[in-house]
């Protein structure tokens, strides 16, 4: 596969850096179909959306992955803010930027959201009828994780008012001066990880803090005024406004979050499939794309046919 463009676009006036793939020179013609792949909280482009890429750009897809505004090499301050409506804008801000290409067909546009993204592709689709698919890899929903937990209810509501207490010292921080302690996701490294890490953790950890994955432009933190921001946030409970336009949620029999995409196609009306990959763990689906992949290119190539 070839070296992809760096391009930019822009979302609510904030410039976000993108790489952009084309087909290969020996991939089927789509006539124009493309893709926009969206990365995960606390991740960039170079990361599993370049996996996914390396399946879609050979089966002759254009392919656009960005990082989020606020976070890798795309502008906005404060830096390392999760966004649930600007994540959203942004995948909206990506569909304008393919439909003005050439190379691109504005009505053969999909996007596939991977984590938190599998929340926010859904949510952006629900209400962007130029997107014509939506596919997730490991979904999760942020809200419903702020108010229940990575693992099916690990957290609660007395958790998440402690985070809210700190997204509004972290605020008044712009007046106060005080300082406020940035969320660090995972362990730094690995093997500094404490014995009694819940093991879907240290299933992210195996890939974010480690060479499968580390990069230094994926910081590993989050502000604690992103909690103010995901709390209320809830990706899937309008799943069924993207019908009839096909949704496909992808997880793993290992996956800790499977529960969120069996949410997610709950709330969905047809057409929609639940593709559940055998022996797969949640971060397994970053990089694991064998079986993924294929799926993908099947669904999309009916989908944007």
């Amino acid at each position: 596969m070839s070296s992809p463009d760096n391009v930019s676009f822009l979302s609510r006036n904030i410039k976000l850096a993108a790489h952009l793939y084309h087909p290969t020179t020996d991939s089927p013609s789509r006539d124009g179909a493309a893709m926009i792949i969206c990365h995960p909280w606390t991740s960039i482009k170079e990361q599993s959306p370049a996996n996914y890429t390396r399946v879609l750009s050979p089966a002759g897809f254009t392919c656009l992955a960005y990082d989020a505004a606020y976070q890798g090499e795309s502008e906005g301050e404060p830096r390392s803010l999760e966004d649930p409506a600007q994540r959203v804008e942004d995948i909206k801000s990506a569909v304008t930027y393919l439909t003005s290409r050439k190379d691109v067909i504005p009505d053969k546009i999909g996007v596939l959201g991977i984590c938190a993204s599998g929340g926010y592709a859904p949510f952006a689709t629900q209400t962007d009828l130029r997107i014509k698919a939506c596919a997730t890899s490991a979904a999760v929903c942020v809200g419903t994780m702020a108010r229940r937990g990575f693992d099916k209810d690990s957290s609660n509501m007395t958790v998440l008012k402690g985070q809210l207490e700190a997204a509004a010292k972290d605020r008044a921080s712009d007046v106060t001066g005080e300082k406020v302690p940035i969320v660090h996701m995972l362990p730094e490294k690995l093997e500094d990880a404490p014995a009694d890490l819940p093991e879907s953790f240290r299933d992210l950890a195996s890939y974010y803090r480690t060479p499968r994955a580390n990069h230094a432009r994926a910081s590993n933190t989050c502000l604690p005024r992103s909690w103010d921001l995901m709390a209320n946030f809830d990706a899937f409970l309008h799943n069924d406004m993207i019908s009839p336009r096909p949704l496909l949620m992808i997880t793993g029999t290992k996956a800790a979050t499977k529960w969120y995409s069996e949410y997610g196609i709950e709330n969905a009306q047809e057409p929609k499939e639940l593709f559940v990959i055998e022996g797969l763990t949640h971060a397994d689906l970053y990089d694991h794309v064998d079986v993924a992949g294929p799926k993908l290119v099947e669904f999309f190539g009916k989908a944007l046919a």
